[in-house]
């Protein structure tokens, strides 16, 4: 989350980049960004200058993370909220006492987990789901009414390019009815993170909506969740601020806000969501029945 002024701090695989695409001196006011404590969220929230609050999970590791930031940054204005993103009761609480007191313009929903077993929140959700699709629905659908009343307001949200092997299946949202896959469970759940910022950028014009891939970036969370693919391919995978870079750039940019709002960005570019001859294309009412559920779910909680 971001309120104030800010402007585009690190660029991504090299500094040069700062120049490209009217991201040079973008300016932009206030900024949630939602999981900050390591890998390319902090690059997220390393911006020069304007508020930034951090809606992160781990106490310990935000406090860490804010005064990493702040060394690197000079900013001062870096906020901590302690909230789990799995727990939909402390997102709701968070959220109406964050609207009593402060102003946002953009909203970056970074927050994710991979877990490899099917494991239950303390509210019976699956842990993937309630943090991946569920958290980013209540969380993102509640500060709409928060975004619109500011100039240019936007909403990132960091998908993955592991969903383009994912069609849209609302039938089992939380592998009660599947063999478990913790890998094939995530990319499910960013695939519904695209389809779900497809469906906002249409029923609130007023927001500019973008979803991306960060590309593969080596961040703690791929070498825990995947350790045999961080070994192989660990000098070929990015930086935490290459892996940040197109969600800045989504966040402060000019040239950003000029692109349709809904698509799917990958290195500054919006890309395909589907791979050619796939079919994981999703039908309209495929699509409402997310919606539906989410919703269901999220006042459940309310």
């Amino acid at each position: 989350m971001m309120s104030g002024r800010a402007t585009l701090g690190r660029a991504g695989p090299g500094r040069r980049r700062r120049e490209r695409g009217g991201a040079r001196r973008a300016a932009r006011p206030a900024c949630p960004c939602t999981a900050a404590p390591c890998g390319s969220s902090r690059g997220c929230a390393s911006t020069p200058s304007g508020t930034v609050h951090l809606v992160c999970r781990d106490q310990a590791r935000a406090e860490d993370a804010r005064s990493e930031i702040i060394r690197e940054s000079g900013n001062q204005n870096i906020f901590l909220h302690i909230v789990d993103l799995s727990d939909p009761k402390q997102i709701w609480k968070f959220v109406e006492k964050f609207k009593q007191e402060h102003k946002l313009n953009v909203l970056i929903n970074n927050a994710g987990c991979m877990i490899n077993k099917r494991e239950l929140t303390e509210d019976g959700l699956e842990k993937n789901f309630a943090t991946n699709t569920l958290g980013v629905y209540i969380l993102t659908t509640s500060l709409i009414p928060v975004l619109e009343k500011e100039y240019d307001p936007r909403v990132i949200t960091v998908s993955s390019g592991g969903m383009l092997v994912q069609k849209l299946n609302t039938d089992d949202l939380q592998s009660e009815r599947t063999p478990f896959d913790g890998t094939m469970v995530y990319a499910q759940n960013k695939r519904q993170q695209v389809v779900l910022t497809e469906q906002w950028a249409q029923g609130h014009p007023a927001i500019h909506f973008s979803s991306m891939h960060p590309g593969w970036a080596d961040t703690p969370g791929v070498r825990q969740a995947m350790p045999g693919f961080h070994a192989r391919f660990r000098d070929r995978l990015r930086s935490d601020a290459q892996g940040a870079d197109t969600v800045l750039w989504l966040a402060l940019s000019s040239a950003a806000a000029a692109q349709p709002s809904g698509c799917f960005f990958q290195d500054r570019k919006p890309v395909s969501t589907h791979l050619p001859l796939a079919r994981t294309f999703s039908s309209p009412a495929e699509e409402e029945k997310l919606i539906e559920i989410l919703e269901q779910l999220a006042q459940t909680f309310k």
